[in-house]
């Protein structure tokens, strides 16, 4: 008869929990967050924005007359207060593998691992608009006025047209995955709208402020 009667007393208790969280359920149900809406859109974009620092991988393809030339680089990225620092080291092609392009400030400085090899560039004209950092395109796309930002499905496009004096990156596509909120490519084109720098991002790990 008593374990009759705990048998019973635990159904009752199990019944009374399994309302309880039907209750929360139905009074708060889950909302499936859609990646493609416009908040979530929102989101990822000041997500970007607000980045301490990055490391990526990128295929690059650089576009001059009737010639392409492609590398593949290792990009470094952070933020301390006030203070941006940012690394590209060559992996690909082998003649300039090694060489590291470091950009601090207005400070540019250029080095050869294999021939032990320094050289500093003090004022650099385009250091802050340079086309290959994604920080680069960031702190542009923060200040710029013409700019513009569309969607579809899968992605996310910010265009702006550059207030910079280098013609040949005038105007810059930045694509962004809506599934993991990191971008696929960046498009840089001249100001008679012909391409001059393509980047594929084959790896991307983004840390936010």
């Amino acid at each position: 008869m008593k374990n009759k009667f705990v048998v019973i007393f635990s159904v009752i208790i199990l019944i009374i929990i399994v309302l309880i969280v039907l209750q929360i359920f139905i009074k708060n149900p889950i909302k499936n967050k859609k990646i493609g809406n416009n908040s979530s859109s929102q989101e990822i974009i000041d997500n970007l924005m607000n980045i301490s620092s990055y490391e990526a991988e990128i295929e690059m393809s650089v576009y001059s007359n009737k010639n392409e030339n492609k590398y593949r680089i290792k990009q470094k990225y952070s933020i301390d207060g006030e203070q941006e620092k940012s690394i590209q080291e060559v992996l690909e092609p082998s003649n300039i593998e090694g060489i590291k392009i470091i950009h601090e400030k207005d400070k540019l400085t250029l080095e050869n691992s294999k021939l032990s090899l320094t050289n500093i560039i003090e004022n650099y004209k385009y250091v802050t608009n340079s086309c290959i950092d994604l920080s680069g395109f960031i702190n542009e796309y923060k200040k710029c006025e013409n700019k513009k930002m569309q969607e579809n499905d899968d992605n996310i496009i910010l265009d702006l047209t550059s207030e910079n004096t280098n013609p040949y990156i005038k105007y810059r596509m930045l694509v962004i995955d809506k599934k993991t909120g990191k971008p696929i490519k960046m498009e840089c084109k001249s100001e008679n709208k012909k391409e001059a720098v393509y980047i594929l991002y084959t790896e991307v790990k983004l840390n936010t402020k």
